[in-house]
């Protein structure tokens, strides 16, 4: 189906669910409040923050945008995020101002809504069923080629572009393509022109070198008199042994050494967005108390200051003042030597709080401040910095984002003390691979799993 085919879809599925959600809430009020509820100020107020929180929840999930949304499970998946995001959005909405709706209109209104997001979806599967049977919507396609990009291409029309069929593959030398469908071979290249007009294809992937097969050109202008569309799939590896990113100047192809979301600015003022909120409840509703309770805790223990702070390595390696709980003693090396297991500078409050990550609750501070997010890889101190990047070349990468409180390196078990180069390379590695596939759901997911790990406890937090 044609792009702009698609987009209509996803326009007239997110009117459809816009309006539902004003149907359930309008048709809940009147059948409980009849002809009154729109003459009624708090009503008219929770119509309008439900239909945010909806929009804002779509927004955030991607729910019309995923390229696989035609998927009946991966749709139903992404709008049940959806909705419980915005039933939490709108239980915030009235547990902070107290307004006196009447718990069967709320329950009502969670109730039929999700009902009638089950029907739409069943609704919405189905009409895609009938238009790809009535019109012909699903495409059959030959892939040419035995090679790594040949291969993506074959998982992800078996896998993710359920409108598309490979029905032919031409893999002269070297393994057969695997395929979760039945799939005919093709032997001959030459061939390729006949067996496209037998079998109804009408786009073919070639991922060739036409300086290994110069007769592709030739192929390719034969295939559009027959009205077959020919895409050329360069297999970009060869010129660069490494995976690569394709983005677009004007017109004009761009390659990158990976994929970066947070370069996106739209990605960027999400997460800055969310870091705000997120910061500012912990600062309002943790460390506003908190922070007294520790004072007095920290000065009981040992001689010395109540925060630690420490000059770390932040975005674009710029330095920045870091905060924490005191939970060493002091000592002149706490600028140069890493926190062991039984170290003896640790005081007995401090192994606690390291223990179940309450030293690390005041960098949320750092975060309200724009210097650190609430996800990302950890900082360094600047000696480490400095010696740890003469270890492992990538490792300033990792300085393309902002450092977090906690990181996808930190939950996957690559936290504390670095003991060897091995440990160092795969905290880095899992850094790097939170950057080229940060989501905002990946967020939560991190988020979560630190939670998860304080409460049970993690053997390298020392």
């Amino acid at each position: 189906m044609h792009k702009l085919s698609f987009n209509s879809f996803r326009i007239l599925l997110w009117l459809w669910d816009l309006v539902t959600i004003n149907l359930v809430v309008l048709g809940v009020g009147f059948f409980q409040n009849r002809l009154n509820f729109l003459a009624i100020h708090e009503y008219q107020l929770f119509t309008v923050v439900c239909n945010f929180a909806w929009m804002i929840s779509v927004h955030i999930t991607w729910l019309y945008m995923s390229k696989n949304w035609l998927d009946f499970e991966t749709f139903f998946k992404n709008t049940l995020k959806a909705y419980l995001l915005t039933m939490a959005m709108v239980f915030v909405f009235i547990f902070l101002y107290h307004y006196p709706y009447s718990r069967m209109f709320i329950l009502c209104v969670i109730a039929f809504f999700g009902i009638a997001l089950l029907f739409n979806r069943i609704i919405f599967n189905m009409l895609i069923f009938t238009l790809r049977s009535k019109f012909k919507l699903s495409r059959s396609v030959v892939v040419l080629g035995n090679n790594e990009i040949a291969r993506r291409l074959v998982h992800y029309f078996q896998h993710e572009a359920k409108l598309t069929k490979v029905v032919g593959l031409f893999s002269e030398g070297g393994p057969k393509l695997s395929t979760t469908f039945p799939v005919r071979e093709i032997t001959d290249l030459e061939s390729t022109l006949a067996f496209t007009k037998q079998y109804d294809v009408k786009e073919i992937y070639s991922t060739l070198s036409p300086e290994q097969y110069p007769y592709i050109y030739e192929l390719a202008k034969e295939a559009e008199k027959e009205f077959i569309h020919f895409k050329f799939v360069p297999d970009y590896q060869m010129f660069v042994n490494r995976n690569i990113f394709v983005d677009f100047v004007d017109d004009i192809p761009v390659l990158s050494l990976r994929n970066e979301p947070l370069q996106d600015t739209g990605n960027r003022i999400k997460k800055r967005v969310f870091d705000v909120m997120f910061s500012s409840f912990v600062i309002v509703f943790l460390l506003s108390w908190l922070i007294p309770i520790m004072a007095i805790l920290i000065k009981l223990g040992s001689k010395g200051p109540v925060f630690f702070t420490q000059y770390r390595s932040g975005k674009d390696n710029q330095p920045f003042l870091c905060y924490k709980f005191r939970s060493l003693k002091m000592s002149d090396d706490a600028d140069k030597k890493q926190v062991t297991k039984n170290d003896s500078r640790m005081t007995p409050l401090g192994a606690f709080m390291r223990k179940t990550n309450i030293d690390e609750l005041p960098q949320f501070l750092n975060v309200f401040m724009g210097q650190m997010s609430v996800v990302g890889p950890r900082p360094h101190m600047l000696k480490h910095t400095e010696d740890f990047s003469n270890i492992y070349k990538q490792y300033m990468v990792r300085h393309f984002v902002k450092p977090g409180v906690t990181g996808w390196a930190q939950v996957n078990g690559f936290r504390g003390e670095i003991k060897d180069d091995d440990f160092l390379i795969k905290r880095i590695q899992y850094d790097l691979w939170y950057m080229e596939n940060w989501s905002v759901w990946l967020d939560f997911k991190i988020i979560g799993m630190t939670i998860f790990t304080s409460v049970r406890g993690d053997e390298n937090a020392y």
